[in-house]
């Protein structure tokens, strides 16, 4: 897939002048969203995860990945959307998160993966679902349109108590 020229939105006050950031994006339910580059480690085909009991609907079981257990979270049904049945372009993006103070690792179920793109200017999410701990930590606009910047930190920090 080959990388479009992205034309960067200019500074806000979530991020100041020059300040760049690597973002690998995806897509979920037909919206583009991304976490810095970064906290991914790789990418997976999906695979069918072994379930864990009286665990949320959203927590889809667990892999071993080269001897380490990582739980896989459907990010459609993290975020609330109806559930999907996985196809060939379901992809498992493998990433760090800190939830309930450990950092760990976590496989994010997503619809189809877009691109590595550095962006420039991230504003603020608007608070428009409440609750005490927003999902999104802020929007970059592209020339293909908006992408909701995830605090996967925020999204998983419950994680910690539906494992260990």
């Amino acid at each position: 897939m080959s990388t479009p020229a992205i034309t960067a939105a200019p500074p806000s006050p979530t991020t100041s002048a020059g300040q760049r950031e690597q973002l690998l994006t995806f897509f979920v339910r037909g919206q583009e969203f991304g976490t810095e580059i970064l906290r991914v480690r790789e990418l997976q085909s999906w695979v069918e995860p072994t379930p864990i009991p009286q665990a949320p609907n959203w927590l889809k079981g667990v892999i071993n990945l080269r001897g380490e257990i990582v739980p896989i979270a459907d990010l459609r049904e993290r975020l609330g959307f109806e559930a999907l049945a996985y196809g060939p372009l379901t992809v498992v993006v493998v990433i760090r998160v800190n939830a309930s103070g450990r950092d760990r690792t976590l496989g994010l179920v997503v619809d189809a993966m877009s691109e590595v793109l550095t962006i420039e200017g991230v504003q603020p999410a608007p608070q428009l679902t409440g609750g005490d701990r927003p999902w999104a930590r802020g929007i970059a606009r592209t020339e293909k349109g908006l992408i909701t910047l995830l605090d996967v930190d925020a999204l998983f920090a419950d994680l910690g108590s539906t494992q260990d």
